[in-house]
């Protein structure tokens, strides 16, 4: 395995890894969010997963960017709905 496939997969294992670590802020948004909201965010949190597998060998460098946008989204859902929709603990 040359150099820079040994780097590709080190970089997309990182995205999967990441990807695993947000998931429990997922799961954990019920203490704020009704079920149609952690149902919508779980949903989209498997599709980034499936994204990550597929991408893992074709697209590595895009995999290590899911994460942050596993975080972004998530994120932004929950300050959404906090300020907007009255979302409380």
């Amino acid at each position: 395995m040359d150099g820079r496939r040994l780097l590709e997969r080190v970089v997309a294992t990182l995205g999967v890894l990441g990807l695993v670590a947000a998931l429990p802020f997922y799961v954990s948004s019920g203490l704020v969010a009704p079920l149609w909201a952690i149902v919508v965010l779980l949903l989209i949190w498997a599709v980034l997963a499936v994204c990550s597998v597929r991408w893992f060998t074709r697209r590595p460098w895009v995999v290590l960017l899911l994460p942050f946008i596993a975080a972004a989204v998530w994120f932004a859902t929950i300050t959404f709905g906090e300020q907007v929709l009255d979302w409380q603990a």
